[in-house]
């Protein structure tokens, strides 16, 4: 997900101050669109219920006018694309990303940036040219390890396995020349953590070699949903020893790899909302099923229904000056309803 407006001079990390001024800039605006709400995965830690499907037309108008209302006044543009599998819904995504592109009046001072989350089974060679010409060119695509553990976790909904369709695609993604950048999320679990030493290698080799791929190293997480209680998780105490030993493997201080950080959440920021296919503006793609991540609502001439007091809960690391609710605010909305609804002892 984007999450960052403007670039800090250096590789300094941005004060808390800057963040702020970058977070509620009106000049910058992060949109997160949920194409479609199915998906054609059914993955073993998956939080998300499927219950919405398509976009709705009136939604997508909605989009689109909303894009019209802010362009004028936008330095910066980026349209994340999210689902379920955004790329069941391709139609919609290249409709409003043709429209971003015959909108903008591409100003010296204007950038636009356009990505996308998928499971990478639909992610042809062709597809991702079609996408990179309409300017949605960062792709983050899943692999839970060599085919064997990966068909067990990340599965299709008709139960058959997924490895090698995903394979495939990225492969011809390598040999085409399409204008992309594709970040592979290498998950780790306890069930894989043995074979990715000899699963990275062949990554590296396959992969790394072009510039346009990179490697996200990324310890599963309960994350709510159905299966919440059965997820088999890496503890936080071995992260960095693990995180290091693999790191390695990818080529060291080198590598093209990486790793994440604690960074301020996009759903933290003023200028990041999620709309989602039945209209509904929200804050995370994490908690779709809470409500407290409903903050608003799109209407069809592009305005933007907001209630302000589910707002505000989103902001409450900037009130706080508080880093780590600004990493997750979610975690801390989480927590004070759990405490909310806590017998008194």
């Amino acid at each position: 997900m984007s999450s960052s407006t403007y670039a800090i001079a250096g590789d300094r990390e941005p004060s808390l101050q800057e963040e702020f001024a970058s977070s509620f800039a009106n000049a910058s605006l992060n949109l997160i669109l949920l194409s479609t709400e199915q998906c054609n995965f059914r993955c073993s830690y998956c939080y998300e219920d499927f219950a919405i499907g398509r976009m709705a037309p009136d939604v997508v108008a909605g989009v689109k006018r909303l894009i019209d209302r802010r362009i004028d006044g936008l330095r910066y543009l980026s349209i994340s694309w999210f689902g379920g599998e955004p790329l069941l819904a391709r139609d919609i995504i290249e409709d409003i990303s043709a429209h971003v592109v015959a909108t903008a009046r591409w100003p010296s001072e204007f950038s636009y940036h356009g990505d996308m989350t998928t499971n990478g089974s639909l992610l042809t060679a062709s597809v991702a040219q079609r996408l990179s010409e309409l300017g949605v060119r960062s792709f983050q695509v899943s692999l839970d390890g060599p085919q064997a553990i990966h068909d067990n976790t990340r599965i299709r909904a008709s139960g058959n396995g997924t490895f090698d369709q995903i394979w495939r695609n990225l492969v011809a993604v390598r040999d085409g020349k399409a204008d992309v950048n594709i970040l592979l999320r290498i998950h780790l679990t306890p069930e894989n953590v043995n074979v990715m030493p000899e699963f990275l290698t062949l990554i590296r080799e396959t992969f790394l070699l072009d510039p346009r791929f990179k490697v996200l190293l990324k310890p599963i997480e309960r994350m709510g949903g159905l299966n919440n209680d059965n997820i088999s998780v890496i503890p936080h105490a071995d992260h960095e020893r693990i995180l290091a030993t693999l790191r390695a493997v990818l080529g060291g201080e080198n590598a093209d790899c990486w790793f994440a950080g604690e960074k301020i959440c996009y759903a933290a920021r003023a200028n990041s909302i999620m709309i989602r296919a039945d209209g509904r503006i929200g804050k995370c793609t994490v908690a779709l099923s809470d409500s407290a991540n409903t903050i608003g609502r799109l209407l069809p001439d592009g305005s933007l229904q907001i209630d302000n007091t589910a707002l505000k809960a989103w902001f409450q690391g900037w009130e706080k000056g508080d880093r780590s609710i600004l990493g997750c605010p979610y975690a801390s909305i989480a927590h004070a309803q759990g405490a909310a609804t806590s017998p008194t002892p």
